[in-house]
């Protein structure tokens, strides 16, 4: 994402504009739109055109709109994002109050102009614009005749192949159709690695499987490649690592990036901390109850003791429709931070937000116990009892 100027008042009134260069910036933009907001785009409006004998005609004409925002549809698998509203400037096209959606694409610049921004949105203009945060993490879950070609990208799972194959049982004397398949099924694999896996960007691409799945196929992907003498794939040999998973759904990816070889391999990336912290906070939850909280309420009352170490948040309850709701959210991030506690902000569309989203998208862990809240709540709840 490139930032091209940014107006702020003091009050944080004011608008930025900005211009997505790569399909994981028009996620962070939709997270950066809220209904109410105002969007000034070039986009392509449908015009009616009378000519001097009377025939009308319409033709399609690029103009630049500013909207009042009143719907937001993201498509995560195409990245594209669809903004609706109403024209709140004059315009020689489009009559003041009259509806249009606006389509924002990669390398079309916009600007965005808010009554408040706040320090969550603020944030993530910062992390779009850092260069750092790229797609350098690919995987492939998989398990005999299923597989899932994944990029980890700092704010999302992007599924990019699936891959399934019937493969026969191994009959007793007999295995030559189970071995004919699966090597039709490890062919498939290789050709959407290929296809979807950026090796320039990509630091490291994890295979994950269970038994061992994983150690056949990249046997068979490097003695095709040496046979074939697929440069692309022997040159980025080392960048393969095997790991150990339950299955070959996208689920088991947590799995995979949970496994310590890994973790220390992409100690650098925004993916693996955020699953990191997860386990952390599940790990805490079993043994020490005390000291994992989730749920807004409850989460609220330990930051009221500044007992909150590190706050997990969903970037999802950031969307929210009401404004009170959100600033809410935006002031216990603000809280935290200014107690010295570390806040991590989820992706709703990585397998670790999912997870958090799972556990009301809020959660934390705290330095101390904090036991005398779930007392409380037992005192009240035998009073009503």
């Amino acid at each position: 994402m490139k930032l091209v100027r940014k107006d702020l008042e003091k009050d944080n009134a004011g608008q930025v504009t900005l211009i997505p260069e790569e399909p994981e910036d028009m996620w962070h933009t939709y997270n950066l739109l809220q209904v109410g907001d105002s969007l000034r785009a070039s986009t392509i409006r449908k015009v009616q055109t009378e000519s001097a004998t009377g025939s009308v005609g319409s033709n399609r004409i690029r103009t630049t709109l500013t909207l009042c925002v009143e719907a937001i549809d993201f498509d995560s698998q195409a990245c594209q994002l669809r903004v609706k509203g109403t024209n709140i400037q004059e315009n020689e096209y489009v009559k003041m109050g009259a509806y249009h959606t606006i389509e924002l694409e990669p390398n079309r610049q916009f600007t965005l102009a808010k009554k408040q921004w706040d320090s969550v949105v603020l944030e993530r203009i910062e992390q779009a614009c850092d260069p750092a945060w790229s797609a350098d993490v690919a995987a492939v879950v998989m398990q005999e005749g299923l597989a899932h070609v994944c990029l980890v990208t700092p704010s999302m799972t992007l599924t990019r192949a699936k891959v399934e194959v019937n493969i026969p049982r191994k009959r007793k004397g007999n295995c030559s159709q189970h071995d004919r398949a699966l090597e039709r099924f490890y062919e498939q694999v290789v050709q959407a690695i290929q296809r979807h896996i950026n090796f320039e960007v990509v630091k490291c691409v994890l295979v994950a499987s269970p038994g061992f799945v994983r150690e056949q196929f990249c046997d068979y992907m490097f003695q095709q490649a040496v046979k074939t003498d697929n440069k692309l794939l022997l040159e980025n040999r080392a960048k393969f690592l095997q790991v150990h998973s339950s299955s070959g759904h996208k689920y088991a990816l947590k799995e995979a990036l949970c496994d310590p070889a890994v973790t220390s391999r992409l100690s650098d990336t925004k993916a693996a901390g955020e699953v990191k912290a997860l386990d952390d906070f599940y790990k805490m939850l079993q043994h020490e109850p005390d000291r994992a909280f989730y749920g807004l309420k409850h989460v609220e009352q330990a930051n009221e003791a500044m007992a909150i170490d590190t706050l997990l948040i969903s970037d999802e309850l950031f969307r929210h429709q009401d404004v009170a709701t959100r600033a809410r959210y935006v002031k216990l991030v603000d809280s935290v931070r200014e107690n010295m506690g570390t806040v991590r902000i989820f992706s709703s569309l990585h397998v670790s937000g999912e997870q958090l989203g799972q556990l009301t998208g809020v959660a934390a862990i705290l330095r101390f116990p904090v036991a005398e809240l779930s007392d409380q709540e037992d005192e009240s709840s035998s009073e009503e009892d």
